[in-house]
This record gives structure tokens, C-alpha cells and sequence, in this order.
């Protein structure tokens, strides 16, 4: 069994979700003058591959700080499906994969690879991609899933401004992850995953390494 990396490399030169700030990296202290190397960091929460806290949609949501560590790190499903410009992961994408490869369980992870990574560097990424149909969110929320990836910038479509997904999906307390790579090297419908965000308190939201374990 090997570690796989799945996730995106954060840079000063990393695609940001629009009116995001870019990352910066400040240098702060030198080995010349304070012995030792050091830099400061200023982005957003939800840069590169990240996780959503429920509390990024919902009020009374829990908070990264608070997910519990039996969340983020277990067994996944991955549901292999290209998807190209504005199309919708569906309920009936969904019912055709049970029916091969048999139901969805109970508290699953279901992990998409739709082929969107390839646009990373593309003016489209954040504007055109593909995400999950409002049906398809309400059946996963039907199977009580404990968290949803996906190798696209939004769980939601591009041109979904309002959030409809992320807002079903977290009102029933599940986890999103966004921005996911090297899906396309996992060859198995299962695999191990870890999943872990920094511990900041109160946020909505944290870059995470993202591991699979196949």
C-alpha cells in the first residue's frame, strides 16, 4: 500500500476562487540576521485543496476546529465520472453507479474525479466547472454521508452563485473538500483516505494535505 498526494501545491502563484486574495509568502526572518529562516503566510482558508466546515454556510454549523478527527480520516468511495463545462453530477449518475458496483453505505466518503483538474491553469476553472445537482446532494444527504470531494474548485457549479449544494450539504452536517488531485491515479472504487485541515478555531474553512492510501 502506498501514500498517494492529492493535494494541490500552494504558491504565490496558485489560482484563486475570483475576488479571493492571491497567497503571499512574506519573508520575515533570515539566516543573515536572525539565524534562522522564517515567513509569514497570508491567505484565505479555502485556498489550493481545502475543506468546508459545516459553519461555512450555516450559523450554528460546527467550525473546523470541532470536526472530530474519526471525519477525516476512513475508507472512500470513488465515483469516477468526466464531467466537462456546467454539467451536473446527477441523482441518476448516482443510482447507475449503485446498481453496478452496489448501494452507497451508511456515514460513506464519496470522492468524484471528473476530469476538471486538467483545466486548473484555464481562465474557465472557476467559472464553468461541473459540480453536483441539487437532487444528487439530496440523495447523498438521504444516504447520511459524512463527507463529499471533489477534484473541481466548487462542489457546486460555476455558474451557481447562490450555493445551493454547499447549502444542502451542510445543513445535514456533511464535509466538503474541494480542489482534490491525482484522483485519476486511484484504480480501485475504494481506497483509505486522510484528510487533515489545520486546527484554527472558529473558521469556516482550512487548506488540507489530502492523502489516499490505495
Amino acid at each position: 500500500m502506498k501514500p498517494l498526494d492529492l493535494t494541490l501545491t500552494i504558491s504565490t502563484s496558485i489560482p484563486t476562487f475570483p475576488d479571493s486574495p492571491k497567497p503571499q509568502f512574506i519573508l520575515w526572518s533570515t539566516l543573515k540576521d536572525d539565524k534562522y529562516n522564517l515567513e509569514l503566510l497570508f491567505l484565505s482558508s479555502h485556498t489550493g485543496t481545502h475543506l468546508d466546515a459545516p459553519y461555512h454556510f450555516v450559523k450554528n454549523g460546527i467550525k473546523i476546529h470541532q470536526i472530530p478527527l474519526d471525519r477525516l480520516v476512513g475508507n472512500g468511495i470513488l465515483i469516477k465520472i468526466r464531467k466537462g463545462k456546467n454539467q451536473s453530477i446527477t441523482k441518476n449518475d448516482l443510482i447507475l453507479f449503485e446498481r453496478k458496483h452496489g448501494n452507497i453505505p451508511k456515514n460513506s466518503s464519496i470522492f468524484f474525479y471528473t476530469e476538471w483538474q486538467k483545466n486548473l491553469n484555464n481562465s474557465c476553472y472557476f467559472i464553468n466547472n461541473p459540480g453536483l445537482s441539487e437532487s444528487a446532494a439530496t440523495y447523498l444527504v438521504s444516504k447520511k454521508i459524512n463527507l463529499v470531494g471533489i477534484d473541481s474548485p466548487s462542489i457546486d457549479l460555476g455558474q451557481d452563485k447562490i450555493f445551493k449544494v454547499h447549502k444542502i450539504l451542510a445543513k445535514n452536517n456533511i464535509l466538503i473538500v474541494e480542489n482534490l488531485s491525482n484522483l485519476n491515479k486511484i484504480f480501485s472504487k475504494q481506497f483509505d483516505f486522510v484528510i487533515l485541515p489545520l486546527k484554527l478555531k472558529d473558521a469556516t474553512g482550512s487548506p488540507v494535505r489530502a492523502i489516499a492510501i490505495h
